[in-house]
């Protein structure tokens, strides 16, 4: 008697509805993406906006006649002030409303502008894929695409808002010479560079398998736009047309209005958003196009400890910072011998620096120091939420199930917030000091300036305790910290603008220092927040001693 064997025929695996299709789900990643944004995207755009606005109130207020815009003219015309806008062109004729906010925004709005985008794209794509939630989405019926394009559409979304409120706010205004026209443009601008370098954020996500680095190339990507653009207004003007930025430039908003620059933009968003998608294809989900460098055999003794390990993990971030900061510091220092004129001719703006005490090239520095302040705030917030990020990600856990204590963990991202904080500080104010003292031929300033940047280190001292305070015993509201460098900002560069009275500046901790070295130094108030800040941490670390942590 034999039997026969029969195979059982085969189930086919269920295929969901989205099967097949690379962009399977994108619409409901939108939806979602935009509801994670609802806080982050409207805080950008109406600080962009804000900004904006302000800075054009702020032309018609301190040059209301042709004369001063004149003499604002002849100021920027030297290699010093090209450098610090944007292009000769803007000077050929009349200096007036339309032609100085072109001129002197659409660089720095393009730089902000950017670094919106980056994120934006780098926080929704990336950081997916580093923290695991692509991959099990991507299991289920979200196409393989779906990330990167929600991604983009957000951002994209983003910027045409920004874009089209800048274009409606400015003809509002009913300012001389801001045309309907030329403030289309100028919106138009700026939404196409914010366009563009989120195409550049979709490219950098393809490459690290690290949203930290995918940012940090993007950002990398801004400060070589806005070189190249720089060096072209300068000196070779083909440089200028490399750069996404020189591109919006070279639209001349209120002066020309022409549109065919911005193609160029189009056509790069395109070709980087194209060679994105295709690069996609040619890795593995949460890998990267180049691989991660293997570690050594065995750690080094720095790496053993709390500190050395959170040096490690910071390097790249305070090395990027600490750059742009000797960059902005030597910028601005280059201006530093043309303040006099600069202010020569312009009596309400030359009483507003005046207030301050001391000459004007002093009392111009210590406004210009105040910003740098503003950046220097800015890195001590992101380097000590870094151990919210080690949190999130599920790599604090592991290391705290260890002997180390939590203590000693969070302490070594602080020590490196507080040290690199003061750190870069101080190497802003040296460059500021160098190209200052070159600038306005007094070499006094290179050890003046040196040593009124350590003024502000309390200030950055305490916004670390801010942050800690935030981590410690709110971890889910820990973002808000940013609301310190963004206050202080808006305290110091449009605080005078719209009157603020001096209760709203004491809510800055940039705001208690001493306007070094126009004002004499006053050591109470850095006391205090030095003080302030001790105290800030200890309650910090006491709350996340006392809290459980976010498990993966």
């Amino acid at each position: 008697m034999t039997a026969t064997a029969t195979r059982p025929p085969e189930v086919a695996a269920p295929r969901g509805p989205g099967h097949g299709n690379a962009l399977a789900g994108t619409g409901t990643l939108v939806r979602f993406n935009l509801r994670r944004d609802r806080v982050r995207l409207p805080v950008w755009i109406g600080s962009l906006l804000l900004v904006t606005l302000a800075s054009v109130s702020s032309f018609t207020s301190q040059y209301p006649e042709a004369e001063d815009r004149a003499s604002v003219k002849e100021t920027l015309e030297g290699p010093a002030g090209l450098a610090m806008t944007g292009p000769e062109h803007y000077l050929a004729g009349d200096y007036t409303y339309g032609a100085m906010t072109a001129h002197q925004m659409i660089g720095f709005m393009g730089i902000a502008i950017g670094i919106m985008s980056v994120l934006t794209v780098v926080r929704h794509s990336r950081t997916e894929e580093e923290t695991g939630r692509a991959e099990l989405l991507r299991s289920s019926v979200v196409g393989r695409h779906a990330h990167m394009t929600a991604a983009l559409i957000v951002a994209a979304a983003a910027n045409a808002v920004l874009g089209l409120l800048l274009a409606a706010s400015l003809t509002g205004l009913g300012v001389e010479s801001i045309t309907a026209n030329g403030s289309l443009l100028y919106g138009a601008g700026s939404a196409a560079v914010g366009i563009t370098f989120a195409a550049v954020a979709a490219l950098t996500a393809q490459i690290t398998p690290f949203a930290r680095g995918a940012a940090g190339l993007g950002m990398a990507a801004v400060a070589v736009a806005y070189t190249l653009r720089a060096v072209g207004d300068v000196g070779t003007g083909a440089f200028a047309w490399l750069s996404p930025i020189g591109w919006a430039q070279r639209t001349y908003p209120y002066v020309d209005d022409r549109w065919w620059p911005l193609l160029l933009n189009v056509a790069l968003a395109a070709a980087g958003v194209a060679a994105a998608f295709w690069l996609s294809t040619r890795r593995d989900v949460g890998a990267g196009l180049r691989p991660p460098r293997p570690g050594r055999a065995v750690a080094g003794g720095t790496l053993t400890t709390p500190l050395g390990f959170a040096v490690r993990l910071h390097r790249g971030v305070l090395t990027g910072f600490a750059a742009g900061g000797l960059l902005f510091g030597l910028m601005y220092g280059s201006i530093l011998g043309d303040a006099e004129d600069l202010l020569a001719e312009n009596d309400q703006l030359r009483r507003t620096v005046e207030q301050l005490g001391g000459d004007l090239v002093e009392s111009f520095a210590s406004v210009i120091m105040s910003l740098l302040a503003v950046v220097a705030a800015a890195y001590v917030v992101m380097a000590t939420l870094r151990a919210r990020s080690e949190e999130t990600a599920g790599r604090a856990e592991p290391v705290l199930a260890t002997g180390l204590s939590r203590a000693r963990w969070l302490g070594g991202h602080l020590a490196v917030a507080l040290v690199g904080g003061t750190l870069l500080m101080v190497l802003a104010g040296a460059g500021f000091g160098v190209s200052g003292a070159a600038s306005a031929d007094d070499t006094g300033l290179l050890g003046s300036l040196t040593l009124a940047s350590l003024a502000y280190a309390p200030a950055l001292w305490t916004t670390a305790g801010i942050a800690a305070v935030l981590f410690g015993w709110f971890p889910s509201a820990s973002a808000a910290a940013w609301a310190v460098p963004a206050y202080g900002f808006f305290v110091t560069a449009l605080g005078e603008v719209v009157d603020l009275p001096d209760w709203l500046y004491n809510l800055s901790p940039i705001g208690h220092i001493p306007q070094v070295p126009a004002a004499d130094l006053n050591w109470a108030p850095l006391v205090v927040l030095t003080v302030l800040g001790a105290v800030l941490i200890t309650v910090g670390l006491l709350g996340f001693r006392r809290r459980d942590l976010d498990t993966k």
